[in-house]
């Protein structure tokens, strides 16, 4: 297989970012990366313009970094709440997962609907009520906090139970 150097244009996922030389496959340079514009070839004529890229991608990662620690920010002082039903004894019925925190932050506010539920760092799904902190981490030098508030779901009297009291407050 032989293998080609190329300088990215822009971020690919999985290879690098702008102004990165990286050696690929020739086929995947030529077929994929230089027609589609997300790279060209590393010739010494192309290697000159590796000082742009790389003002490009400073701005990029300092506008990255900068959303990033303004939304670390807000979630910090955000507070979430949920619900868990619990049966006798209090034990739980379900749990509180990482797509459950994702669509909570989603209903809270518009603005977090950028985080993905892979950036929220749950080691296993939340099957008890109590104060919990969760991480969330939104870039590699940023990560917040989430505080999360789980109670116990009033419990719902059953059908017969009901039935019961209905029979009982009519004959008195």
């Amino acid at each position: 297989m032989s293998q080609i150097d190329v300088i990215l244009k822009e971020k690919v996922e999985n290879l690098g970012a702008e102004a990165d030389v990286v050696k690929v496959k020739r086929g995947f340079a030529l077929n994929f990366l230089i027609p589609h514009g997300k790279a060209y070839e590393a010739t010494k004529g192309n290697l000159r313009h590796i000082e742009a890229l790389k003002k490009t991608r400073a701005i990029r990662e300092a506008n990255e970094l900068e959303a990033a620690t303004k939304l670390a920010n807000r979630l910090n002082k955000q507070r979430l709440k949920f619900e868990l039903a619990t049966g006798q004894g209090g034990k739980a019925f379900g749990s509180i997962t990482v797509k459950d925190i994702e669509n909570s932050l989603a209903e809270a506010d518009r603005q977090f609907r950028d985080v993905d539920r892979r950036q929220i760092q749950l080691a296993k799904p939340i099957k008890n009520t109590g104060d919990f902190e969760v991480s969330v981490k939104l870039h590699p030098e940023v990560t917040a906090t989430l505080k999360l508030k789980v109670s116990a779901k009033a419990a719902e009297p059953s059908d017969e139970e009901t039935s019961e009291e209905e029979a009982g407050g009519e004959e008195g």
